[in-house]
């Protein structure tokens, strides 16, 4: 009897902890670097970027749980192509950028994401990926962090909201969000009640 209520324990608190196991994701803007024919998630943000004439950056809009997983821009990604009709100028840079508004699965509640655009960029010498951005595509915003919110006005609200698995998303940190450990404590008080149970089941049979 004992052993069979052990692994009914066992059995129901894997269970619980599996359902609420699922790793929340975040609906942000990643930021890439183009190189060699692949994407590579940038090391440096594009406030402290300087991209050199030439180069590749894009920009993706995903939900993600961290740069391992994130969703990179997708299409094509040529300088020559992309940089065609901007002429080379002194004391200027060219920087081409792919901006991928994401899917309508990674789209805020209500929204749309735009169409996948790319763009030449012409700075000066020393500008950062975020003036390249900047003269494309406004309006952008950010938050009292510095985090980039928003491309060409998308999303028109939120910034690196956490989305939770089966759930609508919540401000990354705020209070109410249940996530993992409310649902493994509601567990183990369950599999607590569910032990005493067996022992208290137990002891009456003894001493029956």
């Amino acid at each position: 009897m004992i052993r069979r209520a052990v692994l009914l324990l066992a059995v129901l608190f894997l269970t619980l902890a599996g359902g609420q196991a699922q790793a929340a994701g975040y609906r942000y803007w990643s930021f890439w670097d183009y190189d060699n024919g692949r994407w590579t998630y940038a090391t440096q943000g594009p406030a402290t970027a300087r991209p050199s004439d030439g180069d590749v950056q894009g920009f993706r809009f995903s939900v993600s749980e961290d740069s391992a997983d994130s969703a990179k821009p997708r299409g094509q990604a040529s300088f020559p192509v992309i940089c065609s009709r901007t002429p080379a100028q002194d004391g200027k840079k060219r920087v081409a950028l792919v901006i991928d508004f994401g899917t309508a699965a990674d789209a805020p509640s209500g929204e749309t994401p735009p169409t996948r655009r790319t763009v030449c960029a012409r700075v000066s010498a020393d500008g950062t990926t975020a003036d390249a951005l900047a003269s494309v595509a406004k309006p952008l915003r950010y938050d009292t962090n510095a985090l980039l919110c928003a491309i060409g006005g998308y999303p028109e609200k939120g910034c690196g909201e956490q989305v939770a698995a089966g759930k609508k998303p919540t401000a990354a940190g705020k209070k109410g969000d249940g996530g993992p450990a409310v649902g493994l404590f509601v567990g183990a008080g369950a599999v607590a009640l569910l032990g005493a149970a067996a022992v208290w089941q137990a002891r009456r049979r003894r001493h029956a």
